[in-house]
């Protein structure tokens, strides 16, 4: 009896990671356990004499774990569909499995109700007992202090970037837009009052593909991720034993991403910059420019076109406009060259070649003199500063 005892000890020191405590068995429906001071405590929990209930008679060291899963989106299916499969794989990670979203119309809901999945209703009340682990991917919303206490193992968290750079709510379409080479996914602990800034469990490192899309790129790491946080339950005692905090160096932020990013400079941004700007957001949010006064929407970027900055007799401006008939494709001038898009949004979608017959051609015919307000887009500066957005697109946010 002396030896299972003592057994359970050594798991929950391993598990929290404790100094200098005791363990004492209960009543054959949990455990007590005394916690030693504030620096000492590893996994969150509150200080002071806690009962935690368990339905199985004892506290899990090991897989299989009871865990309850927050997401939302499409990012977050992938890991819950590795969590659901891991019920009934040969290695047995996961013993139950439940889920916390935010509405009945979003792809984690879906998934839960398919597979017949508990569903909670967000805020959650008390779980003191019921879970070994929480997973959080892509829910967005803080995790209070005295929820997260209430997971011996505390809550876990798939993020897509290499923390501590990009934290925040659009690490992937962050790294596109500043084009990363270099990206992959990390599984950290939560910590409450601030996203993204708890110790490291588990990291990997992914290259990312030329021209990839931050569509690709989020699909991508969805499968990596949730692969990862796999792994890191397989081995939850040794990961948490062996966590590591984040470093201060390198940490920067990824704020949502929001029309006023749209707005193309063609002053200041290069082909690479519009470039990445376009395969950042532009499945979400088109890229967008003035002319003649009004807003037109640029669709199906060509990417850089080779034309010659001083081609017929004087260097355009930025902004500038040449109609590509062989590609049919409309170029524009920007900081460092010229680049292209094969349709537009005015009214209606117009491929190039309509927007240049339609719109364009009386006024390229007379190239004497400088160019007309005809054959010109214009940066809306007003609506990019207006909005704070101009240093996202040129900076980094360094976390202060």
């Amino acid at each position: 009896m002396w030896n299972n005892v003592k057994a359970k000890v050594m798991g929950l020191k391993i598990l929290h990671g404790f100094c200098n405590y005791y363990t004492q068995r209960h009543a054959s429906v949990g455990v007590w356990v005394k916690r030693t001071p504030e620096k000492h405590r590893r996994c969150g929990q509150v200080p002071g004499k806690t009962r935690l209930f368990a339905t199985r008679n004892y506290l899990s060291t090991e897989p299989p774990w009871r865990v309850l899963f927050f997401g939302t989106d499409d990012f977050a299916v992938e890991s819950l569909k590795l969590l659901s499969a891991s019920r009934d794989s040969n290695d047995r990670i996961v013993e139950s499995l439940e889920v916390v979203t935010l509405s009945n119309d979003v792809p984690v809901k879906k998934f839960a109700d398919q597979n017949k999945l508990p569903v909670h209703v967000w805020p959650l009340g008390d779980l003191q007992g019921r879970f070994d682990v929480g997973v959080v991917v892509s829910f967005g919303c803080l995790l209070r202090e005295g929820l997260i206490n209430q997971f011996p193992c505390g809550i876990l968290n798939v993020h897509p970037s290499l923390l501590p750079r990009w934290r925040g709510p659009a690490p992937v379409f962050h790294t596109i837009l500043h084009g990363d080479t270099i990206t992959g996914v990390s599984v950290m602990q939560i910590r409450p009052k601030r996203f993204d800034v708890g110790p490291i469990l588990h990291q990997e490192i992914y290259q990312v593909p030329d021209n990839f899309t931050a569509d690709q790129l989020g699909a991508t790491l969805a499968t990596k991720g949730a692969q990862l946080l796999i792994d890191t339950l397989r081995t939850l005692p040794e990961r948490i034993t062996n966590r590591r905090e984040q470093a201060q160096d390198g940490a920067t932020l990824a704020p949502k991403i929001s029309t006023s990013m749209s707005w193309i400079v063609w002053e200041e941004q290069t082909c690479v910059q519009i470039d990445c700007l376009f395969r950042a957001i532009a499945s979400r949010i088109p890229l967008r420019t003035i002319w003649m006064g009004k807003t037109i929407k640029l669709l199906d970027f060509a990417g850089k076109c080779n034309i010659s900055l001083s081609g017929r007799g004087r260097i355009p401006v930025p902004g500038s406009m040449s109609y590509q008939k062989e590609s049919n494709t409309l170029a524009v001038c920007c900081k460092d060259g010229w680049v292209g898009f094969k349709a537009v949004m005015l009214k209606k979608r117009l491929s190039a070649a309509d927007f240049y017959n339609g719109y364009l051609h009386q006024s390229f015919q007379n190239r004497s003199g400088p160019p007309k307000q005809e054959c010109l887009f214009h940066s809306n500066r007003t609506k990019l500063h207006s909005a704070g957005e101009e240093n996202s697109l040129t900076q980094l946010h360094a976390v202060h």
